[in-house]
């Protein structure tokens, strides 16, 4: 099977799991490893973490990452497992739409079959045109890739929800039309808070799990098509790391370390080559 054949083959699976009702559930992975982890759990795909990616090489979240080492990152990741990667491409790693489409040309050509492309809540018209290049980019190769439009309307003052789903729909249904093929919206919200945009718009709709949020059958019952853990595993398994840390150099003790991975259990996990 060639490679072009392969990509299209898992572009048309992953996009076939955005069932709303049904939602495709992904752990967010930050390296191979974590990668090769939530597969072997049984994830049917898996959604990179952007944040977790620019930890693990040493920076700070927020667009720090260059092009090339998010691109890297990715072609390591889709290299150890053999389901559908999407990738958190941030702003896009470019200034312009034209860098957009270049960077989309980079996430195919690292195997990956879909991304998440956030606004920043920057003006409607400006992101829709992001939007449309990275949907004419992908389109060019013929694999249709799932461009995930992240509304960042989390960013808006919280005392007001009927301001906060406007602003979402509108944005919403800017980049349907400009090519966008699910959003996803931030924060943590509750099945009643989501319903009206999975009503309200044309889109399949993904949200966060994480500490605090609903259980993803409540979040299925509102609609909802997908449903990501976003940074919140590599939060917690630094957290983990800060706790062991602390207990080993306070108290001398490793209870902390209790239920993790044995060494022989991960390396073999490593060590076998993904099905092709």
């Amino acid at each position: 099977m060639t490679h072009m054949a392969t990509l299209l083959d898992k572009a048309q699976l992953f996009r076939s799991l955005h069932v709303p009702g049904t939602p495709v559930v992904l752990p967010n992975a930050w390296d191979a490893a974590s990668a090769r982890v939530v597969a072997h759990a049984g994830a049917p795909a898996v959604a990179t973490t952007s944040a977790g990616i620019a930890w693990s090489l040493g920076h700070g979240d927020g667009d720090r990452l260059t092009r090339d080492q998010a691109l890297d990152a990715i072609t390591r990741i889709t290299a150890v497992v053999d389901v559908p990667v999407t990738a958190d491409i941030e702003r896009g790693y470019a200034t312009d739409p034209a860098g957009v489409a270049e960077t989309v040309r980079g996430v195919l050509a690292a195997g990956a079959v879909g991304i998440n492309l956030e606004d920043t809540l920057r003006p409607v018209a400006e992101q829709a045109e992001r939007i449309a290049a990275a949907r004419r980019a992908a389109d060019e190769t013929g694999v249709p890739l799932f461009i995930n439009a992240r509304i960042d309307t989390h960013r808006l003052p919280p005392d007001s929800r009927t301001a906060w789903l406007d602003e979402t729909l509108a944005r919403a249904r800017a980049y349907a039309a400009a090519g966008a093929d699910g959003i996803f919206v931030l924060g943590t919200l509750t099945a009643e808070a989501v319903r009206p945009l999975v009503d309200s718009q044309p889109l399949p709709v993904n949200v966060l799990a994480g500490p605090g949020a609903p259980p993803v059958s409540e979040l299925a019952g509102a609609g909802i098509a997908r449903i990501s853990a976003g940074s919140s595993i590599a939060e917690a398994a630094y957290a983990l790391v800060r706790r062991a840390a602390h207990e080993l150099l306070e108290k001398g003790t490793t209870a902390e370390l209790e239920g993790g991975f044995d060494y022989a259990t991960l390396n073999a996990l490593l060590l076998t080559e993904p099905p092709r």
